[in-house]
């Protein structure tokens, strides 16, 4: 068996170099190249420049036609990292803050570790290294560059970290595990002018106060009782001196949702206050409506499948409901079977989330999290009888 205890600490320093050069989505090009470099270093067959940045690395074993894939996801975010690490960003606006890092370097660990002692696999393993999951949709440009075609998934799986559980465990959920991620951004036009005579214009910005309390009532009063939704209105534009009204304002914010039905009701509400508004102010508005990501949608067989595996190698716990941040592993999943899941690393009582300045990947769960991968794959690979 290989000894994955050797492969730490390399691992280790591979996360931290990646860490130190961070790049944003579809600009992940010196990541693609360690990838593809270690992974060629392993003895894989390499396919570059897959949906634009992304890598997928490829292990044949034995006779048997089945096939896995196991993804992570590559990119970087666009915030000031404020560790003060001696590994931190090098790069001014952009920062591992998500553990993206980590989880390419638990993915190359299972890579360079099947590669090294493949028993047990019967079939083929797809490592899938995703550029831009960071809102621009990686995984579909992956699809539609023909990821599954190339390279056949029977299952697909993705880890990612999570910072609210504890160091070792292992949580995934059948059915929606993430949100459906919209975006919405409304502009509101209207006659400016001197803010001493107000009855002379079409106060843009009284619309778009009216407009925010209008939008936070759509969750309590539209949608059922028992559906888990979230409508948060993030900015608000307009205006640039104390005595002017402005002609024109901004509105803006996200939806998350985890039924489709639900999803339309808000969206069909939303247009329906924005015209009262329009005919109330006397304003025109504009409505850019956007659903970027859909909901991660697990497979039951697939969910399941993760658990029993998840407690050879950590803690199982079954994730009691879905999280209101979205995933673009979604895609995936609706033209495969497969599961997302959730990796612990929290650690203390109050461990910094992700997307957060303080955010760092916890190198204490990258053996657990390789040894996921190994496991899924071996299970799903497993000669057949």
């Amino acid at each position: 068996m290989t000894d994955i205890a050797a492969l730490l600490a390399p691992l280790v320093a591979l996360r931290h170099d990646i860490h130190a050069h961070p790049e944003l989505g579809f600009a992940e090009h010196r990541t693609a190249r360690v990838i593809a470099d270690a992974l060629r270093a392993a003895g894989l067959e390499v396919h570059e420049g897959v949906g634009g940045t992304g890598v997928v690395g490829v292990l044949r074993h034995g006779s048997g036609r089945r096939t896995v894939g196991l993804r992570a996801d590559m990119d970087a975010l666009p915030i000031d990292e404020k560790t003060g690490l001696p590994y931190a960003s090098r790069h001014e606006g952009c920062f591992h803050g998500c553990g993206h890092d980590g989880h390419v370097a638990m993915l190359l660990g299972a890579a360079q570790a099947l590669a090294a002692d493949p028993s047990g696999i019967d079939g083929t393993v797809h490592f899938i290294f995703q550029p831009a999951e960071e809102g621009q949709g990686g995984a579909r440009a992956m699809i539609e560059d023909g990821l599954f075609e190339r390279f056949p998934c029977d299952r697909v799986y993705a880890l990612h970290n999570w910072p609210a559980l504890p160091v070792g465990t292992i949580a995934t959920r059948a059915g929606a595990i993430m949100g459906a991620a919209d975006k919405f951004h409304i502009t509101l036009r209207g006659r400016g002018g001197h803010a001493a005579v107000p009855h002379d214009t079409n106060d843009t910005l009284l619309a778009a106060a009216t407009l925010v309390q209008q939008l936070n009532t759509i969750i309590a009063r539209n949608a059922p009782a028992s559906a888990n939704a979230v409508l948060s209105v993030t900015q608000i534009h307009g205006g640039h001196a104390h005595n002017v009204i402005p002609g024109e304002a901004m509105v803006a914010g996200t939806v998350r949702t985890f039924d489709p039905a639900v999803q339309d009701r808000i969206e069909e509400r939303m247009r329906q206050i924005i015209a009262g508004i329009e005919a109330g102010f006397e304003v025109s508005a504009e409505l850019d409506y956007d659903r970027y990501y859909p909901a991660t949608i697990n497979d039951a067989d697939a969910a399941q499948d993760a658990l029993t595996i998840a407690a050879t190698v950590g803690t199982a716990q079954y994730a009691p409901e879905p999280a209101a941040t979205s995933e673009d592993f979604s895609f995936m999943l609706q033209v495969r079977p497969g599961a997302y899941i959730w990796l612990g690393q929290g650690v203390g009582e109050s461990p910094a989330p992700l997307h957060n300045p303080h955010y760092d990947f916890n190198d204490a769960v990258l053996e657990t999290g390789l040894r996921l991968h190994l496991a899924l794959a071996r299970h799903w690979l497993a000669p057949q009888e």
